[in-house]
């Protein structure tokens, strides 16, 4: 699994701050023919390319509404497949809608994601995306010792059924094309947890990109070294360039 992180932290649902005990999964796709992680995420960070609409999630309220997930699953700039993570998963995410037994955000403490759906009929785009969203719920099942059954495993489409979410059809209109069900979905998820897990790219180790100007900043003091790829906040910000005023007044 290719797994990154850029939290959205201009979105409505993240400046809400709730938080949730995860206790299920409940995996979506866009319902639009966009494979792009751009599109959803952003700003660029050198992978994901440049989104030219600007329309991407790391806003208020992106396209007037109020939406968020825990993650993303689609291509890179370069074509490959990756995941990135945008909102910490204990976060209460705004992903399912109402049903008639209210949603799976803060009381039913589901994490969900989205997988960037193309045409729906390119099978070796749909057999790398679903094998990411297996590596992913096994991941995420392991880490917070999640059953890969229903109901803590399920689609939007069965979180309807089950009366907490909002009446879509993902992913049971795409799915099926490919030979696939949530059935199938959970028994491989399941298979990845008895391999014992799935390994998640080294996020100890900064992108190629970034590698000569991340082993100047640790010679230079500015960072320890630690957490390459993960989130930044303001007084980290402020640190590593307190660091660096300092280093440049000795000079």
């Amino acid at each position: 699994m290719n797994l990154r992180k850029l939290i959205l932290t201009q979105n409505a649902c993240y400046k809400a701050g709730k938080t949730i005990k995860p206790k299920g999964i409940m995996v979506h796709s866009t319902g639009a023919n966009n494979p792009w992680l751009k599109r959803y995420v952003g700003p660029d960070d050198g992978l994901l390319g440049k989104n030219q609409y600007n329309n991407h999630w790391n806003q208020f309220r992106p396209g007037g509404r109020q939406v968020c997930v825990h993650a993303f699953i689609g291509k890179l700039a370069d074509g490959t497949i990756a995941t990135y993570q945008t909102l910490p998963w204990d976060m209460v995410g705004w992903h399912s809608g109402n049903g008639s037994k209210g949603n799976a955000g803060l009381k039913q403490g589901y994490i969900g994601f989205e997988i960037c759906e193309d045409n729906l009929t390119d099978r070796t785009y749909f057999n790398a995306v679903y094998k990411e969203a297996v590596e992913l719920c096994a991941y995420l099942c392991k880490l917070y010792n999640i059953p890969p059954e229903k109901p803590y495993l399920i689609c939007h489409s069965e979180g309807y059924k089950l009366g907490i979410a909002s009446n879509h059809g993902d992913v049971m209109h795409w799915f099926p094309k490919h030979g696939k069900s949530m059935d199938d979905f959970r028994a491989d998820v399941r298979k990845e947890l008895l391999k014992g897990g799935t390994a998640v790219a080294d996020k100890d180790k900064p992108s190629s990109w970034a590698k000569e100007a991340w082993e100047w900043a640790k010679k230079e003091g500015i960072t320890d070294g630690t957490n390459p790829q993960g989130a930044i906040t303001r007084e980290q910000v402020v640190t590593m360039l307190y660091r660096y005023h300092k280093q440049v007044a000795k000079k």
